[in-house]
């Protein structure tokens, strides 16, 4: 039987393949292309990751998660521009999108006051902000909806093929 890694600081990739017990070698046998060297490579930060080989973890470890990680902490872009979406229940993330779609019900008005002229004068630019925050946390909160909806798809609790055929039914109507 495996050695269980007694490494206090163990990265995402780490702690997913653990999560799931795999040994290195199982897991180079699960994710194709990738070698166990590798593998202890990427999780022991002596080399950093490329995005081919994020996405093979992600869809052989069903966590689809560690692509958003990947992007908003390594990639120069990503970080830029792509925010860490925190992974959590699906009561939660509802909630959540609630309780921001609820606060943006009054703000809508505003947000017309604001920009009919196609400008935000200096009096309007702190209600401006405050709702674009308001609508960045809504965006936020469907990014997590998304992830948890990759997952779901990823580990088979949610039918792939179904909900790819009810999918392309809406977006024909």
């Amino acid at each position: 039987m495996a050695r269980a890694s007694v490494k206090e600081n163990k990265n995402i990739y780490h702690l997913t393949r653990e999560s799931l017990d795999l040994t290195r070698e199982k897991a180079g046998e699960l994710l194709e292309g990738m070698s166990p060297e590798r593998i202890e490579k990427i999780e022991n930060e002596r080399i950093i990751p490329h995005p081919e080989d994020i996405l093979i973890m992600a869809k052989g470890y069903k966590a689809p998660h560690l692509c958003n990680h990947y992007c908003s902490r390594q990639c120069p872009i990503g970080q830029e521009y792509v925010p860490e979406i925190k992974t959590s229940e699906l009561s939660q993330i509802v909630l959540e999108m609630l309780a921001h779609l609820n606060s943006m019900n009054s703000e809508k008005d505003r947000l017309v006051e604001i920009t009919y002229n196609g400008r935000i004068d200096s009096h309007e630019m702190d209600d401006f902000i405050r709702i674009q925050q308001k609508l960045e946390h809504i965006s936020l909160t469907v990014e997590a909806l998304q992830l948890w909806s990759e997952k779901m798809l990823a580990t088979g609790a949610i039918d792939k093929e179904e909900y790819e055929r009810r999918r392309n039914m809406q977006k024909e109507n």
